[in-house]
């Protein structure tokens, strides 16, 4: 197998940390489930507009309504944390900086995520 690493690479013994594919891949299938996902969003969204409160709760309680919109939250979340995982590592040079900005970015998300899906059962089994 073929070695395209540069010799002063070689000597210091930096390499792929072997985590970058996953990563492009995990990107890629969030992007791909995002689309249909939204698509049904924005629908909704359309379709609702104009209706009285108690119309829009009663179909937004629907439970398959809920997953969908709870698979939305959940891949469009991962999708964004994978994102800005990316831009941090890209754009930002310190590495207690860096670290600290990655931690913020998971604290971030998990947050946004716990409050949306939480939103989400509060509809789903409000009365």
């Amino acid at each position: 197998m073929k070695d395209f690493r540069t010799p002063l690479g070689k000597v210091r013994g930096f390499g792929s940390a072997r985590g970058g594919t996953g990563h492009f891949w995990i990107q890629r299938l969030t992007a791909l489930t995002n689309v249909p996902l939204f698509v049904f969003f924005i629908v909704l969204v359309v379709t609702l507009v104009g209706k009285d409160y108690n119309h829009v709760h009663a179909v937004l309680a629907n439970p398959v309504v809920i997953l969908v919109m709870a698979l939305m939250v959940l891949s469009g979340i991962c999708h964004m944390a994978l994102g800005m995982q990316v831009i941090i590592g890209d754009y930002v040079h310190s590495k207690g900086l860096c670290a600290f900005m990655l931690a913020m970015n998971i604290f971030f998300s998990f947050v946004m995520g716990a409050a949306c899906i939480l939103a989400l059962l509060k509809i789903m089994f409000e009365g």
